[in-house]
């Protein structure tokens, strides 16, 4: 119940904004063609993002090297950005006490936000 209520809290206030964000990069990347793996990537962090609560990332283990080799792209071009704005956001919310678990599913985001490809996001028993 209490996963519930902060996913509910969360997409009112942040969660929405978020998905909204990355699914128009995913639209982005699916219009270029070229970069549909970015596309599905920015989808995957879409769907995290607007309910984080209950959810983890773990790696895929069928991932091949094309996975990492287009990681290491992600993180130059935009990985590193997207972290260091879920590392502000994170560090804002955790000054409240209200939005400290804000603040931990902010930091929950920033291993996806730095290397999505490979990755998993599955629900947390």
């Amino acid at each position: 119940m209490i996963r519930l209520i902060l996913n509910v809290l969360w997409f009112i206030f942040f969660g929405w904004a978020l998905a909204l964000a990355y699914a128009l990069a995913a639209l982005i990347s699916f219009i270029l063609i070229v970069t549909i793996p970015f596309g599905v990537a920015s989808l995957r962090l879409a769907i995290y993002s607007a309910w984080p609560f209950g959810r983890t990332i773990v790696d895929d283990p069928g991932a091949g090297v094309a996975s990492g080799l287009a990681n290491i792209l992600w993180l130059v071009l935009f990985g590193w950005w997207l972290a260091l704005g879920h590392i502000a956001a994170g560090v804002a919310q955790c000054v409240t006490l209200i939005g400290i678990p804000f603040g931990i599913a902010n930091f929950k985001l920033v291993p996806a936000a730095l290397w999505p490809l490979g990755r998993n996001i599955i629900d947390v028993p």
